[in-house]
């Protein structure tokens, strides 16, 4: 565990951590200074000699010295290696000066022949010391071997000057004990050395830990964890007189990127991002990977026009095209900024700010900026609000379908009956469609809705003439929804309806988002009869390719063509070229938005082979559907010329 850390380094780190416990209990130094200072001072007292005088009152002075220099350093001892090398030096030299003070004290009463008694409290003295210091000091084996010899050694000098048989017994038990003790102590630091390697590579590995659990792998930025952790001290160290803006980014188009170019090289562009994040923020800003294609930055600002700079240029430098393993990569990002004081009283609030304002972002496009505002709060009530009501209404029966019809050009005769959902709130009247559906699609009531619209459709459709389809929006949530298909495919068993009479129309954002999931989807109820239109071409990407590779019936041209502020001639030219693509391939051009008996003759001569608009009728009850039919089979007419059906 100890190999993460080097030679010199680790000699060091013990060197540091054996010095503090030096002056980590000053109390048990000044225990031993006061029996040192009370055996020199009865010395000096029983003997009346100069020398012994001199020694006993320089080793008090050095006692209280050390005692003070011990309680100075253990309250301001720093763990660097200036103070370190001061507090080693100030140490060892006291100790040694006393040690070899406490010996020649002991040295002298043995020489000068003084009394038993006084000869016994100081040599016992100075050899206890010897031992216990041994213990104490053991984290300098050095010094306190040195600690060692320096009392023993005056002792046993003057034991053998003395020449008697018990002084010669002395010295050699001194010898004895300085070895026995030198290897004591020796043994003690190993013990020492190894505990504090071990406890450093633990606290070590702990702050590995700590890091690895707030990092994100693929980037190196904060992860979620570790990002909640900064805000808040970031928070904290915040100056009164500025903000804190919170920028929360999503990249565009990024599932694209892995599922065409492979995971490799998204995780490359999401470090690429990263580092752009780095090299754009300002110093000390706090930026994460919150998760996908998500990342936040944080940091100080002085007013909101510093952070409308700072979220353009992050913005600016992510839409730049990235070059990883050889690809030219494009995406752009989405953001949405709250502030702090300013959108919110603490991180949790700013960061719901900015997600809603991210989400707001997202809604107008892609590499769209939204600084959050109080009216998103107030949307984001009235959505959940809908939410709840419209899972409510589903289950309810409150909902309604309506049906508005398609019509042939050239005969005047119905040929298709779209299904579209209407609901009638018993508080709050009709609802719009596109007051409940966009929500419906953001939170997957879309899937539940949209099932439930199919079954509806087909019920009604399997009991009008065997001649007459019916057509059904699809949501790009209800196809990725697992078992879409079966689930259609047994709405229609159960109605009754044969898989041909049923169209289910599709926009091309569909094949943007999930192509592949797609066109199992389609494949699966094409093959069953099932057919499908086109929506809204004209709209999106209108790519050819899509009509080449799907099993598409109709295409539905786009009313933004027919009425409008745009229509005119290149309209014109688009409507015809399209249907004179459908005429080739044999399928059923459908004119949206027909209003006047004028359009209707435009979009008619121009090839197409359907009308659909509030010329012919407006989307009406199952009931009512059934009339017109009823109505048209009577009266078995036949209006070239388009004629109303219903007001």
């Amino acid at each position: 565990m100890t190999r993460g850390i080097a030679g010199g380094e680790r000699d060091q780190l013990v060197r540091n951590k054996l010095i503090g416990s030096l002056y980590a209990q000053p109390t048990s130094l000044a225990m031993g200074a006061l029996g040192g200072i009370a055996a020199a001072a009865i010395a000096a007292y029983e003997t009346n000699n100069f020398a012994i005088d001199v020694l006993a009152l320089a080793l008090v002075s050095l006692a209280v010295i050390r005692v003070i220099a011990s309680a100075w350093f253990a309250h301001h001892l720093e763990d660097h290696e200036q103070s370190s090398a001061t507090a080693a030096i100030v140490y060892e030299t006291g100790a040694l000066s006393y040690a070899f003070l406490v010996g020649m004290i002991g040295a002298a009463v043995l020489w000068f022949d003084f009394s038993a008694h006084l000869q016994t409290l100081t040599v016992s003295y100075a050899l206890v010391y010897g031992v216990g210091i041994a213990a104490r000091n053991a984290g300098r084996p050095g010094m306190a071997i040195g600690q060692q010899l320096l009392t023993g050694l005056p002792i046993f000098i003057a034991a053998l000057m003395v020449g008697d048989i018990s002084m010669y017994g002395l010295a050699g038990i001194i010898v004895f004990l300085i070895f026995g003790m030198g290897s004591v102590t020796m043994n003690v630091f190993k013990v020492l050395r190894e505990q504090i390697l071990a406890a450093a590579a633990s606290e070590r590995l702990a702050d590995q830990m700590r890091v690895q659990a707030r990092t994100d792998v693929v980037t190196g930025l904060l992860n979620r964890a570790g990002l909640n952790h900064e805000l808040v001290e970031l928070q904290m160290q915040l100056p009164a007189d500025q903000k804190l803006a919170l920028f929360w980014l999503d990249l565009d188009r990024f599932k694209e990127i892995n599922d065409t170019l492979g995971h490799a090289v998204g995780d490359g562009v999401l470090a690429e991002v990263a580092r752009r994040i780095i090299d754009t923020a300002p110093e000390g800003a706090v930026i994460a990977r919150f998760g996908g294609d998500e990342f936040i930055a944080a940091c100080a600002v002085s007013n909101r026009r510093d952070s409308e700079q700072l979220a353009s240029a992050l913005i600016g430098d992510i839409s730049r095209p990235f070059r990883i393993d050889g690809h030219r990569v494009s995406s752009g990002a989405s953001m949405g900024v709250a502030l702090l004081p300013d959108d919110g009283p603490d991180i949790e609030a700013i960061m719901q700010g900015a997600d809603l304002a991210l989400y707001h972002a997202k809604v107008h496009g892609r590499n769209q900026l939204q600084f959050f505002d109080q009216a998103m709060t107030r949307d984001l009530v009235r959505k959940k609000e809908i939410e709840s009501e419209l899972r409510a209404a589903i289950q309810k029966d409150e909902l309604s379908i309506f049906f508005q019809p398609i019509v042939d050009l050239k005969t005047g005769r119905i040929r298709t009956f779209e299904a579209l959902v209407r609901w009638f709130h018993p508080e709050k009247g009709e609802l719009r469609p596109d007051e409940f559906i966009p929500v419906a699609e953001e939170t997957g009531v879309i899937i539940t809705l949209g099932n439930w619209i199919t079954a509806q459709a087909a019920k009604a459709a399997a009991q009008w003439p065997k001649d007459l389809t019916v057509a059904v929006n699809l949501s790009p949530l209800q196809i990725r929804a697992p078992g879409a298909a079966l689930g259609i495919l047994n709405a229609i068993r159960d109605a009754g309806l044969e898989p041909w009479r049923l169209e289910l129309e599709v926009t091309e954002s569909l094949f943007i988002e999930d192509s592949e999931n797609t066109e199992r989807f389609m494949e699966e109820l094409s093959s069953h009869g099932v057919r499908f239109a086109l929506d809204d071409f004209g709209t999106g990407y209108s790519s050819l390719g899509y009509i080449n590779q799907f099993p598409f019936k109709k295409i539905k041209v786009d009313r933004s063509f027919v009425s409008g502020p745009n229509i005119g001639r290149k309209s014109d030219a688009i409507i015809r070229a399209v249907a004179e693509m459908g005429s080739t391939l044999e399928m059923d051009i459908v004119a949206e938005g027909l209003e006047t008996v004028e359009q209707v003759e435009a979009v008619r001569k121009a090839g197409c082979t359907l009308g659909q608009g509030y010329y012919f009728s407006r989307a009406v009850p199952d009931f009512l559907a059934a009339m017109l039919i009823s109505q048209e089979r009577e009266d078995g007419a036949v209006t070239p010329n388009g004629s109303r059906l219903a007001g």
